[in-house]
This record gives C-alpha cells, structure tokens and sequence, in this order.
C-alpha cells in the first residue's frame, strides 16, 4: 500500500508550510527528494526504514504541494540555506531535536546544507547523487554543459524557462510510470503540470547557480565541515562518476567520515531501487543513530 501507516500533514514551520508524510518507530530520519519529484519518490524505500526509523518524507518547498514563497533578485528564498532552515523547523515541530538526513539529486543539496548549517542537530548525512554545488560549477567542462545544460537553460530570467516546460509539461519532463505506484505517478504528474511548481522548482536551480555557490564557497574559506558520519551513494547507470570520477574522494574535501558506493540503478534510485537504497542507509545508520 502507498505509505501504509504514515500520516499525511501540512506543517507551519515559519515562511512555509510544507507537505509532510511521517511514519514508523525508532530515531527520525528525514528523506528529502529531488528534481522534478515530490515527496512521492520515496514510497517504496519509507516503508522499508520506517520499520526501524521514524521517517519523515517533505515536499520541499516550491516542490509538490509545499509553498511556493515569492523570489527576490538573489533567489534567496529558494536557497538551500532556507530550505535547511524549513527542514530544521519542521523535525522540531514533530518532536525531533536530531535526525539524521538523506537526499538525493536537488535533495542531497538541501541535506548537505542542513548538515553544515545545523550541525547540533544532524546526527548523519547521505548524500545521493549529488555534490556541493561549488564542485559541480567548479568542475563545468564542455562534458557537463552538454550532459547538464538544463541547469543554464533554468537558470535564464529574462527568458524564462516556466514557458517552454509548461507549454507541454509531458514532453518535457519524459518520465514513465515503470517503477511509480500510481499514487506516486499522479502526484508527479500533478505536480509538472501546476505552473506555480514549474516555477518554485527552477528557482532551486537559480538559487543553485548563486546564492547557494556563494554560501558554498564562504564555508569553505572558514573552514567549515560537516560534522557527522557521511554516505555518499550515486547511480552507476547515471553520470556522476563518469562526469567527476570517484564522488567520495570529492566529498573528503566536505567531511572527515565519508564512505561511499554506487548503486545499481538509474538516476531515480529511490523508485528504481528501493530494497537496496533502503539497505545502503539502515546499515550505515545503525551504528550512528539512538
């Protein structure tokens, strides 16, 4: 069944409220999605956890059915700053002054920075997918602007992006139902074909190219680090370690505990490859959670 035994909510947590489904028994895990998905990604791998964790699966916002707070020059509310700010509100609004967190694609930037924001609070961090955003812009090449060129066309204003995807939102976003159960599929399609969606979520990509660099880049110039255990999983049919090679030697530079391995799967590992992601994070989280 679809999140069998979870709750749905939407929660207050200060500039937003976000759309929530939190379920099971044990120490709280927040599982954060990425681009264009919801929440919904997650319904094959939360019910897995949720056997041994409290699980905790949001919208983010401007994503699904969550807010979509009006921009500014910056993008700075649709900055992954923000975003961990609604993460850290939102597990204290469930009761939950530490969790651990895992995000994959755009997610995996949220839980990086809630991690290196909020590092009381973040008992572990898995990263799925994804890098810093410094690395990624640092390491552009003609590879990845060919591969990737999707984040620049995001990133336009003056030619805004919102107008092409929505004119056919199904042409664009070229998913297929394969490994979505229906609920999940609907809300995906849902989702892409709101226009208040389309544009919340190239704002994360904007913010992506600026704001969330320069918050990157000032981090690493203090010194900062995350301070907990990381697991850095990724797609071994999708580009990461083509792109950049080994993606654990890269997050060494972020954090001192960092362990890694792909997974067997294409780029939507949580739907395509649920017992093993599932298996990946509750082994690793054993020995770092009460």
């Amino acid at each position: 069944m679809f999140f069998d035994g979870f709750t749905l909510d939407r929660i207050d947590v200060g500039e937003v409220t976000l759309r929530v489904r939190h379920g099971g028994t044990g120490a709280p895990l927040l599982l954060l999605h990425g681009h264009p998905r919801t929440h919904a990604t997650w319904h094959k791998v939360a019910p897995l956890l949720a056997q041994r964790f409290r699980v905790v699966c949001p919208d983010l916002r401007g994503y699904g059915q969550s807010s979509k707070p009006l921009t500014d020059a910056d993008h700075a509310p649709y900055s992954k700053r923000a975003m961990a700010a609604d993460m850290l509100a939102l597990m204290r609004a469930l009761g939950h002054d530490v969790f651990a967190v895992a995000g994959h694609d755009r997610g995996s930037l949220v839980a990086f920075r809630t991690a290196m924001d909020h590092p009381a609070a973040v008992t572990a961090l898995i990263a799925m997918d994804g890098l810093p955003v410094v690395e990624h812009l640092e390491r552009c090449d003609a590879r990845f602007a060919a591969q990737w060129w999707h984040w620049w066309f995001f990133g336009q204003t003056d030619k805004p992006a919102e107008r092409v995807i929505s004119a056919d939102p199904d042409a664009w976003y070229t998913a297929t139902a394969e490994h979505m159960a229906p609920e999940a599929w609907d809300d995906f399609r849902e989702a892409i074909h709101d226009p208040a969606t389309v544009h919340g979520m190239l704002e994360d990509y904007r913010a992506g190219l600026g704001i969330d660099r320069r918050h990157d880049e000032e981090d690493r110039r203090a010194g900062r680090r995350v301070q907990c255990p990381t697991l850095v999983l990724w797609s071994s049919r999708d580009d990461l370690e083509d792109l950049y090679g080994d993606p654990v030697k890269i997050w060494r530079d972020w954090a001192d505990d960092v362990r890694g391995r792909p997974v067997d799967s294409g780029h939507h590992m949580a739907e395509e490859a649920p017992e093993a992601v599932a298996s990946a994070i509750g082994a690793f989280l054993d020995p770092h959670v009460s």
